[in-house]
């Protein structure tokens, strides 16, 4: 990492400081910075924080590896990129502030985020530099609207997405958010870019097979865009269920880190719709609905902060009487449930990073209802493996599969694994997948291995760890004895 830089003191720069938005195309801060000046960007390593915030170790290798290509997107800007270290973000004012000293620095430009957290951190970062005459300029970028502007008639947030999503169709048939040029390359700054470390202290290396199913950089971000657009979209709404299939966009982790944006995901789709939006192919219809999602729980995010402290949405589910079971609940993030759809999809997140959506949600119902285990814990553990781990998501879709949440599932209608698996993964091409010491069995059998007896046994796979009909009686009890609090 570059120590000193000379700097022509006359000329203010901009610095432009880069987190969850590691692209140059359609990032509306990197293009005003260049506009307003001489820029500089600006990437903070904060493994202090991170291991706060329970980020996976993947995803911090998937952000230095998107900081590589970046790097060298920023190179044929003429934009050097800086790396400084602050640990946490109560730290980030001060180096923020000594970086704004150090290169003549008349402006900050940032691209707007919204947990509470990084909220605070900006408040305190634009604070300081105000204090110096520094500007500090905030930017709409990661969503297609801006929290606070999509509210019910009485001005509060949704809380139902069928809802949300109606005024949201109703806006874009009034507006389409457009994407941003790529700015001209500005005259060579005399700063060199820094270093990208290879690893950050106190996150384990990533595999290379983990490595190679997520590609770094933007082109790899737009290949994998096109090549959904143009191959799998028309058939999303049949195949983005079946696990076994590629029937998803595999985007989440490039939207996460901003390596793509949800404007050009947007295009994309409506260009494969002939610009429609809730008409034409229903594939196309129903991915652009899961874009909805995503910009959904950003905004319960803002407009409900206590999500982001770990707090229930409903607040009469903090009384729930959730089962500490340390043993049942290693069982399940190991995949040892003995229900072989749980634990096909738990070693699928152990061996990828990623897990498909379908199953998300089914291992989720699993251990909220059925082991009756407090979804803090599976929320906290998904983090701490996902590479595209994301606050809003992450806990949104957690709160849903529990019934703690916004617009959640009726607590009484609780998957059931068996059938489950069943009906998205009928010949077990899934599970024989994750799952080698079950491939021997049956398209029937495989589903349900406990009622095999003798020479059809699995002595290598566990026995279930807990009795599906009991179980759920037992979460149904658990909800129906909640107070009335409202």
């Amino acid at each position: 990492m570059s120590t000193s830089n000379v700097v022509e003191k006359s000329v203010p720069r901009q610095l432009l400081w880069l987190r969850n938005d590691l692209r140059i195309q359609d990032n509306t801060a990197l293009a005003a910075a260049l506009q307003a000046g001489p820029t500089v960007a600006v990437f903070l390593l904060s493994p202090e924080q991170w291991l706060a915030h329970d980020d996976a170790a993947c995803k911090v290798d998937f952000w230095l590896r998107n900081l590589v290509e970046l790097e060298e997107s920023l190179a044929t800007l003429n934009v050097p990129l800086l790396i400084r270290y602050a640990a946490e973000w109560q730290q980030a004012p001060e180096v923020i502030a000594e970086l704004c000293q150090q290169l003549n620095i008349s402006a900050v430009q940032v691209n707007t985020e919204y947990g509470i957290h990084e909220s605070q951190r900006d408040l305190a970062v634009g604070a300081l530099l105000v204090d110096q005459g520094i500007l500090f300029h905030n930017h709409f970028d990661q969503l297609l609207f801006k929290p606070g502007s999509v509210l019910t008639q009485t001005g509060t947030y949704f809380k139902v997405f069928s809802q949300f999503k109606k005024i949201c169709y109703q806006r874009l048939y009034g507006y389409l958010p457009e994407t941003i040029a790529t700015p001209k390359a500005q005259a060579a700054l005399d700063i060199a870019s820094d270093a990208i470390p290879n690893a950050v202290a106190g996150f384990a290396a990533t595999d290379p097979s983990v490595q190679a199913l997520w590609p770094a950089g933007e082109q790899a971000a737009q290949h994998r865009l096109q090549t959904f657009a143009e191959q799998a979209i028309d058939d999303y709404l049949d195949e983005r269920d079946i696990p076994a299939l590629p029937g998803t966009s595999q985007l989440s982790a490039y939207l996460a880190a901003g390596v793509i944006s949800v404007r050009q995901c947007l295009h994309a789709a409506l260009a494969a719709n002939q610009g429609e939006f809730d008409s034409g192919k229903p594939g196309v219809v129903t991915w652009i609905n899961e874009l909805l999602w995503r910009e959904f729980y950003k905004h319960i995010l803002v407009g409900y902060p206590k999500v982001s402290r770990s707090r229930a949405f409903k607040p009469e589910t903090e009384f729930l009487a959730w089962r500490h079971s340390p043993k049942d609940l290693l069982a399940w993030q190991q995949g040892r449930t003995g229900f072989p759809i749980i634990d096909a999809a738990m070693r699928q997140l152990l061996a990828t990073g990623w897990m498909h959506n379908r199953l998300r949600m089914v291992v989720a119902m699993f251990l909220t209802k059925n082991l009756l285990i407090d979804w803090r814990e599976g929320e906290r553990f998904f983090m701490q493996h996902l590479i595209d781990g994301d606050l809003a998501a992450n806990n949104g879709g957690w709160q849903w599969s529990a019934s703690t949440g916004t617009d959640a599932v009726p607590y009484f209608r609780i998957f059931n694994p068996v059938s489950q698996s069943q009906r998205f993964d009928p010949k077990g091409t899934f599970i024989r997948q994750w799952i080698p010491e079950l491939k021997h069995l049956s398209d029937k059998e495989i589903h349900q291995p406990k009622l095999l007896t003798g020479l059809f046994g699995t002595a290598d796979y566990p026995k279930p760890i807990v009795d599906l009909s009991a179980s759920r009686q037992r979460a149904l009890s658990a909800f129906k004895n909640l107070p009335d609090i409202n």
